[in-house]
């Protein structure tokens, strides 16, 4: 039977705000267990008698089975409806979820969050290509921010809502609550959000296969890179991984079928702008956790949920901005609002790292998180309603599947790269031995009295990383262009 035609006009819903809050309430879920297995760490290493490293893995198996395969499951969305994909995805993810929360060893533990990535991985762009297929593109703009606000305030509760639970009923129950959440969401979602038609893809399975096997090279080299000491075998897999995925892109420009990754896609250049942006992004967001987490505890002496308490400004303040940045990207040029916020971010946390030190007040930190969460409100809405305005619908799910890839990668590498400049600023600073041993302080840090100034300047100096790829960014962002839906009509 022939599919009809797809245009460039939305899908007529009759509700599509309540369609796209269903949706978001599995995007949250999916985006705080990035980050909220962190402040669990020590507890799931006790109970489950678990070396640091395999704990590690804990993390990085869901990271691994959601980025990879993304981009495929972006283009499955559009062959068999973003509807049917999104609900297969949250009923994996649900299940994975009580599995982690039952699991009694590390092993299926690890096993169960990578069965939880790839769940993950089939809901994520399927959020993305409804948005973009029932909201006409001049009210995109005030749909992607709430899908921004969401991505945005689910990476910075992450690790508040797991100190929370840990704290209240153990490790297992940062999964257990995404049982109740993820029925109610199949609920909503069968009720709410509409059947879209599907447009009949021929599958690339060659370039299924090459940007699997590259992507997961990369991914897997780069998250194990740390912990092999970056020997010849991790960089044979991130240089080959980088090279299969160069094949890939030569397949995808040779292939006059259906490339999995139309790269024309690419001729917009706010489509690529958007994407190379929220790479910076993504990787500042995971970046940015690791040195603050770990000058709160070690260095002022705070529990897991105290240190947690830090990324409240941040939370506060992106909740009550949503609304207000969501009417301004319908009206204001992205390279404006997404430029100011990018340098707003970029700027907070170079300013967040000078009272990163023993003694300082609590309120110097407070202060410029509050102002990263106002400018971070204002880069995930933007960007993704920036992204997909000017994309024709029936290549909604390849773009949104795209556009998440690259903001997982970033992510990832953003992981990789502070886990080894934390190595280097520790062994700069002559801490590589000192840090060997169990330390208690009075206050609680386990960092020797002797030495807990050199570490907090380590710290200090690891935030200027995710900084600098913020203020990357801000450089990118300057190069948008005008969207169509502002563009003025030509005279007749």
């Amino acid at each position: 039977m022939t599919q009809p035609t797809a245009t460039s006009s939305a899908v007529p819903t009759e509700h599509p705000w309540r369609a796209l809050l269903a949706l978001c309430i599995g995007f949250f879920m999916l985006l705080v267990d990035m980050t909220i297995v962190t402040v669990a760490t020590p507890d799931i290493m006790a109970d489950l008698d678990a070396s640091a490293n395999a704990v590690l893995w804990v993390t990085s198996a869901y990271l691994l089975t959601y980025a990879v395969p993304v981009l495929i499951m972006g283009r499955l969305g559009d062959r068999i409806g973003p509807k049917w994909v999104y609900l297969a995805g949250l009923a994996v993810f649900t299940v994975s979820s009580l599995w982690c929360g039952l699991a009694g060893s590390i092993e299926s533990l690890i096993a169960a969050r990578a069965v939880q990535g790839l769940g993950a991985a089939m809901m994520t762009p399927q959020t993305m290509a409804t948005i973009t297929r029932i909201f006409p593109s001049e009210r995109r703009g005030s749909a992607m921010a709430l899908w921004g606000a969401t991505a945005g305030l689910a990476t910075l509760v992450g690790p508040l809502a797991g100190g929370a639970l840990v704290a209240i009923g153990g490790w297992e129950w940062i999964f257990f609550v995404n049982v109740p959440i993820g029925i109610v969401a199949i609920a909503l979602n069968w009720w709410l959000v509409p059947v879209l038609e599907t447009h009949s893809h021929s599958f690339d399975w060659l370039g299924v296969g090459l940007s699997g096997v590259g992507m997961f090279c990369v991914v897997f080299g780069l998250q194990n890179g740390e912990q092999r000491g970056w020997d010849a075998v991790t960089w044979a897999l991130v240089i080959g991984g980088i090279a299969i995925m160069g094949l890939f892109v030569w397949w995808q420009a040779r292939n006059r079928n259906e490339p999995l990754v139309p790269l024309h896609i690419f001729a917009d250049r706010n489509f690529s702008v958007s994407s190379l942006a929220i790479s910076c992004m993504g990787f500042a967001a995971v970046a940015m956790g690791f040195p603050l987490m770990l000058y709160a505890q070690l260095v002022r002496g705070y529990t897991a949920l105290e240190a947690s308490m830090l990324l409240v400004p941040m939370a506060l303040v992106s909740f009550f901005a949503a609304p207000i940045v969501g009417r301004m990207t319908d009206r204001m040029h992205p390279r404006l609002l997404t430029g100011v916020a990018f340098l707003l971010c970029s700027v907070s946390l170079f300013w967040v790292s000078v009272p990163m030190t023993v003694d300082s007040p609590l309120w110097q930190l407070l202060v410029p998180m509050a102002f990263f969460g106002l400018g971070s409100t204002a880069v995930w809405s933007p960007l993704a309603a920036t992204a997909t305005r000017n994309l024709p619908m029936r290549q909604a799910g390849a773009g949104s599947g795209i556009y998440n890839a690259t903001r997982l990668v970033g992510s990832v590498v953003g992981s990789a790269a502070v886990a080894v400049l934390i190595d280097l600023r520790l062994n700069a600073h002559g801490l590589g031995e000192s840090l060997s041993g169990n330390h208690e302080t009075a206050s609680g840090s386990s960092v020797p009295p002797a030495v807990v100034s050199q570490f907090a300047e380590a710290m200090s100096e690891v935030m200027l990383l995710p900084a600098a790829a913020l203020a990357v960014g801000f450089v990118a962002v300057l190069f948008f262009t005008t969207p169509r839906h502002m563009a003025k009509p030509s005279a007749a």
